[in-house]
């Protein structure tokens, strides 16, 4: 494959601590010849602030520069590196059967590429292009409610309503008798949770629950998800804190609540479901969970392409309040 750079076609790479450049790149991927690629033109990629906010701020730990690289990351950590995992794109060359269709792929930031027809995954009919950068976030609460074992009935708290502990709430909120209550100390929050027919209490201090989620990112969130948890309870840490070292509050009534806190990871499927469950499978059911229209609200802003540097660097400051942004390619509409 040529390894030149196509002056056509673009691709964002973070280049230093909180810098970021559009550069021309290569489309091609080294893909075994054997497997059929295609080549898609990206539509729109989605940013959520967790992992991205690490990546562009150079906080990945040297132990995980391997363990948290993306699917088709480029360069690596901390830079100069092309990372970014929710792209939503259309297919204009390859086998008959996908030419012209819609697809998803953990592809980053990047006006065409090609990969192998493996790593596309078709959108359903009923899920709109703008919605479906939302995929790889609900593939990761789908796996955090497997790895809860939330269950009928239960009690369940979420601390920290990102996009991962929004969805993971809207999620729990569906299994018949939960009494679900979101948490969380940014105000605009609020409105956020009701949309998705969540309650939301951020002063909840009830500490009879079944199960708390914690996915703020933050460990004053963490102390808090441990302090309402009940006897016999699980807290489940979504968070990831990159190089931020973190104390945990094991003292008060940890050990004689007998308390479990057990972390989540998407890289790979829920213990339980792995043996009938591929990560094609995953994504396919993320997908499919995408036709509501209320999770619409939780892409609150949207810029070009061209304007990813700056927009970047806005979305990932420490005061930013953003869930997901919606980044736009109109040359390929």
């Amino acid at each position: 494959m040529n390894a030149e750079p196509n002056p056509r076609v673009r691709a964002f790479w973070i280049t230093g601590p909180a810098l970021g450049e559009i550069q021309p790149t290569n489309p091609d991927l080294d893909a075994p010849e054997s497997e059929p690629t295609v080549e898609v033109a990206t539509l729109y990629t989605g940013i959520s602030r967790g992992t991205e906010s690490l990546v562009f701020n150079g906080r990945i730990p040297y132990s995980e520069h391997e363990r948290m690289r993306a699917p088709f990351q480029a360069g690596e950590f901390p830079w100069p590196v092309r990372h970014g995992y929710s792209n939503v794109g259309r297919v204009v060359q390859g086998p008959a059967e996908l030419q012209g269709c819609t697809v998803f792929s953990l592809f980053p930031h990047q006006t065409r590429f090609r990969v192998p027809v493996s790593a596309v995954v078709p959108l359903p009919d009923s899920v709109p292009a703008e919605r479906a950068v939302l995929t790889a976030n609900m593939e990761t609460a789908i796996n955090g409610v497997w790895d809860a074992q939330a269950a009928i009935g239960e009690r369940i708290a979420v601390v920290g309503c990102g996009v991962v502990g929004a969805l993971m709430a809207w999620l729990c909120q569906r299994l018949p008798g939960t009494r679900v209550t979101a948490v969380d100390t940014e105000p605009s929050r609020q409105r956020i949770l009701e949309a998705l027919g969540v309650h939301f209490d951020p002063d909840l201090r009830s500490d009879d629950h079944d199960l708390v989620i914690h996915a703020s990112g933050n460990p004053a969130g963490l102390d808090h998800a441990i302090a309402l948890a009940g006897t016999e309870g699980r807290i489940i840490e979504m968070s990831w804190y990159g190089d931020q070292p973190v104390n945990v509050p094991l003292g008060g009534a940890f050990h004689s609540r007998r308390l479990t806190l057990r972390a989540s990871q998407v890289g790979h499927v829920s213990p339980e479901r792995r043996p009938a469950w591929s990560h094609r499978d995953r994504l396919e059911l993320a997908l499919s969970l995408l036709t509501h229209v209320e999770l619409d609200v939780l892409i609150d802003g949207e810029s070009n392409f061209e304007a990813l540097p700056e927009t970047m660097a806005a979305l990932c400051r420490n005061d930013s309040t953003a869930l997901c942004h919606r980044v736009h390619y109109p040359e390929n509409h």
